[in-house]
């Protein structure tokens, strides 16, 4: 047997890969068989090591269990395994291919993917839609015999984002603070993403708000950020927010939003949010600030400013 696990969640993913492997070494305890248990990860390992433990057996072992970590990152194995595909699929071991990330469309028109599509059980882990997201939270809070007012949740995603293992940390801690938890909660024991206050630095950009920006980097830099992690942060942020203006020019932003989000590889609040950013600025506005972003990144490299001094000369200058 044959299971492929797969997806950007891989927190989900993981959850799952961990729920085959106990269910099946309580299954060969209750047989009373030996625990046949390896773990491969094939960007360091060769087919010829899988295919010898697959194919070694013991009189005191009953079925094998092998999980298969980035086989798609392994050439030498892929070719390998479809050239011996029989071999792995008339036999009663079981192999897990785990991905711990999305695949991409490249890696999707492999032959390797094409045959686990085929022959495997298969599980995409796409990441959690906004009410998808809710939904699990609210599960993870009950489990926990803890509720959240809806508000509270709203600004639990809003600072955490659809990061479930970071997710599941906070929830653990406000389950263990009080057994119903309100926004102040949230402000008092959530530290925010990041991000949420580059869409704050940006917010205030648009609306002239300079001083506030170079307030809210600084406060950042104070609490020992990285300014190079801070500029590739404000990069990541204009570079969405060129292409959302750009299909808003082209008239492709109506629609499905869930379809469009797909589309730009974005989370749903994260283009929500950018699509809301898009509507203060002009085209022309954000690739001359995006021009700048490029300047100050390269005055950096060159040492002609520091990283610090650089991100305020471009919050000062990107000004509408």
């Amino acid at each position: 047997m044959i299971f492929f696990l797969y997806g950007k969640d891989n927190f989900r993913s993981r959850q799952k890969l961990n729920e085959i492997i106990e269910k099946y070494q309580k299954s060969q305890q209750s047989a009373k068989g030996g625990f046949g248990f390896q773990r491969f990860d094939l960007a360091e390992t060769n087919f010829g090591d899988v295919l010898l433990e697959f194919q070694q057996n013991s009189i005191f072992q009953g079925k094998k269990l092998l999980v298969l970590e980035n086989a798609f990152s392994n050439t030498d194995f892929k070719e390998n395994f479809i050239r011996n595909k029989n071999v792995f699929l008339e036999s009663q071991n079981i192999i897990i291919f785990y991905e711990n990330n999305d695949l991409g469309k490249i890696t999707e028109k492999s032959v390797l993917f094409k045959f686990l599509q085929k022959e495997a059980k298969c599980q995409e882990f796409k990441a959690l839609s906004d009410q998808q997201l809710k939904n699990w939270a609210k599960k993870e809070f009950d489990s926990r015999n803890c509720k959240i007012e809806e508000v509270a949740l709203e600004k639990l995603i809003e600072f955490v984002g659809n990061d479930l293992w970071r997710f599941s940390n906070e929830i653990q801690k406000l389950a263990s603070f009080k057994s119903k938890i309100i926004t102040d909660d949230i402000v008092l024991l959530v530290k925010p993403k990041i991000e949420t206050d580059i869409f704050k630095t940006i917010d205030c950009i648009a609306n002239k708000k300079t001083k506030t920006a170079l307030k809210l980097i600084r406060q950042h830099l104070e609490d020992g950020e990285n300014p190079l992690y801070l500029l590739s942060m404000i990069t990541f942020q204009f570079r969405n927010l060129l292409l959302v203006k750009s299909l808003e020019q082209e008239g492709m932003h109506y629609g499905n939003p869930y379809v469009v989000a797909s589309r730009l590889g974005m989370h749903p609040f994260v283009f929500k949010k950018t699509m809301q950013q898009a509507n203060l600025f002009t085209l022309e506005e954000l690739k001359k600030i995006y021009r700048k972003i490029f300047q100050a990144d390269l005055d950096i490299k060159t040492g002609k400013v520091d990283s610090a001094t650089a991100i305020d000369l471009l919050i000062i200058g990107t000004r509408p």
